[in-house]
Parts: C-alpha cells; sequence; structure tokens
C-alpha cells in the first residue's frame, strides 16, 4: 500500500493510534501511529477521519530528541498566552508604518 502524506487517516491500514498522557483535556492533541514503510503517521485527534502527516522515521525521532533535549522550548511561548504576550499587529507589521 503506497502511504502519502495528506491521506485520509480512514485509508490507511488499521493502526494503534497514541496520545501523550500530557495531553489537553479539551481534546485538542496529536496522535502518533506506526504507518507501513517505517513511516510515522500523525493526525488531529479531534478530527480521527481527517488527513494524516506521514514522517519517516528517522526525521520523526530528530524531532523527538530534538524536543527532549529542549530545542523548542522557546516555541513554547508562543501558544501559551500565560507564559508570554505575543506581539501585537502592529508591532510585527513594519510596512504600516508612516513613511514621513
Amino acid at each position: 500500500m503506497l502511504v502519502t502524506n495528506g491521506m485520509p487517516t480512514g485509508q490507511l491500514p488499521p493502526a494503534r493510534w497514541r496520545k501523550s498522557s500530557a495531553s489537553n483535556p479539551s481534546g485538542s492533541c496529536v496522535e502518533i501511529a506506526e504507518a507501513p514503510g517505517g513511516t510515522v503517521a500523525v493526525r488531529n485527534s479531534r478530527d480521527k477521519g481527517g488527513p494524516a502527516l506521514i514522517y519517516p522515521r528517522a526525521e520523526m525521532a530528530a524531532f523527538l530528541r530534538g524536543m527532549k533535549n529542549g530545542e523548542f522550548d522557546a516555541l513554547i511561548r508562543l501558544f501559551h498566552a500565560s507564559l508570554a504576550p505575543l506581539p501585537t499587529r502592529a508591532q510585527t507589521n513594519h510596512d504600516t508604518a508612516d513613511p514621513r
């Protein structure tokens, strides 16, 4: 079976989908599963039939190592409002500055 990035999850062979025990109780999480050909499938836990992102096992392993090593910790502040406010549109859009 040819597994392609973005294919509907329902078209993948039956898989054991797993979600982190630290997942958000509202259900906005990702789930992963082993996919054919030594790949890893990732899906949105709220859209179980939706598209799956397919990654080579080596790429997923490198990503997880980086997460465990704290390489992406700075990104957490982008997604958690109580940790740091996001910049306003005026602070990030330099094209709107008055040219005078």
